[in-house]
């Protein structure tokens, strides 16, 4: 079977060879070794996993069985590892989205990707320079009076360098991989490929949604034009927060493979030192990337889909925090069908009401899994979800549960994962990588996220409702009703607030 799908790939890429010449050959036979170290890779842990866990020499009743397990996922999430890191690019790409899924996917993926995050490959400055030469047709020299040959970060598809321009005004200076775009065709037919030679021999463990994600938005990311046009409309969308900064974009120097922005400086969201020694207060930090993320989601369907620490950046700007957002390659814009059925889904959630929980999964297209859909999209366990996730606390033995739970539900996420809508996928990754800021900063037992996810969410079903009234007395009579709903929230805050408050609890246990 294997060698049925590899020989399939085989003869189309041979025919195409056949056109090729100069360099074109050469970017072939680059692809052909690249494809030929997954196929290597992949072989080796399918050969793992029959060989372990599926020869009959142990069964999941076995009480070595989970260590096995666990060990079989670190071997073939180390071979990932090694595979993504020697082919790079897309595969680097890949890697980064599954070290992502923190709730979704087995731990030790997980924790063996996270790697990529912060320790992605580098291109040699001499070839960085030549993508600068091609792209914008002269020196370097002419138009930077300084550039650091050391990368501010580098990433699965480029890497950004702090310059000066003649004029004297700082930038970062984003430059595309030089091999990157020429490979992806081949990387993304290969990956195809490869997913469904495991589909073949494991069904239950499909990986389409994965591949399908990365074949819709590796063009758009691999095109800077796209990320800068981005990042103006979401400057553009969210004029009304004074506190979020947009770098701003230079469209003389930028081109599909170049990008010059306005150089913001900052530190990473996720470090707390940074953030004490500067005297910025990390629950607002918390409450502000909270608020523009639900309105992005629930409001605005305009969702910023890699919010990663090394792409959100915080300052003191005066008394207040200041939130610098970048990379705006990877955007997804929800429907509106999507948005207010996800919106109705998110506050069936938080009312605790599993009717409704049921209904708007089975409109999300997951059916029977309804359950674990609202576990994954909360990244809380069931019992949390029946009591309500906004009563009670989230609990370290909680957390254990939900990561043993990704392994042991595995074929299930997988189904999920296959079944819900393609823009779906997307908030499933930012939804972890916001929950991941959250831990780090220590805020994750806030209420106010609810609060606010609640009051977008109300917000998104009210304006729905308005535009689908045909008079002012319609339009009258659901504003009253959305501003009764918004004040109903407000009084559930202050209730919050005594039920988690020191005499809350004093008076509570007095009661038990």
């Amino acid at each position: 079977m294997v060698a049925r799908y590899l020989l399939r790939f085989g003869l189309l890429s041979g025919g195409a060879v056949v056109a090729y010449n100069g360099e074109e050959v050469q970017t072939a036979a680059v692809g052909g070794v690249r494809f030929g170290r997954a196929a290597v890779a992949v072989v080796k842990i399918v050969s793992d996993y029959r060989k372990t866990l599926y020869s009959g020499t142990i069964t999941p009743d076995s009480p070595e069985y989970a260590e096995v397990k666990s060990q079989t996922h670190l071997r073939a999430a180390n071979r990932l590892l090694d595979l993504c890191c020697a082919n790079g690019g897309a595969f680097v790409k890949v890697g980064q989205h599954i070290g992502s899924l923190e709730y979704l996917l087995p731990t030790e993926y997980v924790e063996t990707m996270k790697v990529l995050h912060s320790s992605a490959p580098e291109s040699p400055l001499e070839k960085v320079y030549q993508v600068l030469r091609e792209e914008l047709k002269c020196e370097p020299k002419e138009l930077f009076v300084e550039f650091d040959p050391n990368p501010l970060g580098a990433a699965s598809l480029a890497q950004v360098h702090r310059a000066k321009l003649t004029d004297g005004r700082e930038v970062a200076v984003k430059v595309q991989h030089p091999s990157v775009k020429a490979h992806a065709d081949i990387d993304m037919k290969g990956m195809e490929l490869l997913v469904n030679v495991v589909a073949q021999i494991f069904p239950d463990f499909s990986f389409k949604w994965l591949v399908d994600e990365m074949k819709k938005n590796l063009p758009k990311e691999l095109d800077f034009c796209y990320e800068a046009r981005n990042a103006e409309e979401v400057a553009r969308q969210f004029y009304h927060f004074p506190w979020l900064k947009i770098p701003s974009i230079d469209w003389s120097l930028t081109t599909s493979r170049v990008l010059v922005m306005e150089f913001c400086q900052g530190g990473q969201v996720n470090d707390r030192n940074y953030m004490t020694e500067h005297g910025i207060n990390t629950r607002e930090v918390s409450e502000k990337i909270s608020k523009l993320y639900s309105e992005m989601i629930f409001v605005n369907g305009y969702v910023h889909c890699d919010p990663h620490p090394g792409n959100v950046l915080v300052k003191k700007n005066g008394n207040s925090a200041e939130i610098i957002l970048l990379d705006h390659g990877l955007y997804t814009n929800l429907t509106n069908d999507f948005r207010v059925t996800y919106s109705k889904f998110w506050l069936s959630i938080l009312n605790a009401d599993l009717k409704e929980v049921q209904k708007y999964g089975e409109q999300l297209g997951v059916g029977e899994l309804f359950g674990l859909f609202a576990c994954m999209v909360t990244a809380r366990s069931w019992d949390s979800i029946s009591k309500g996730i906004d009563k009670k606390e989230r609990s370290s033995g909680e957390q254990d549960e939900i990561k043993a739970d990704a392994a042991k539900y595995l074929p299930e996420i997988s189904a999920v994962l296959n079944r819900v809508p393609r823009q779906m996928l997307l908030i499933f990754k930012t939804n972890d990588l916001l929950r991941g800021i959250e831990f780090s900063l220590n805020t994750q037992e806030s209420m106010t996220s609810f609060i606010t996810m609640s009051r977008c969410c109300i917000r998104s079903l009210y304006e729905q409702q308005r535009l689908l009234c045909n008079s002012f007395l319609c339009k009258s009579k659901i504003t009253i009703e959305e501003t009764w709903a918004q004040f109903r929230i407000s009084v559930y805050t202050i209730y919050l607030w005594y039920l988690h408050s020191r005499l809350g609890k004093y008076l509570n246990m007095q009661v038990d």
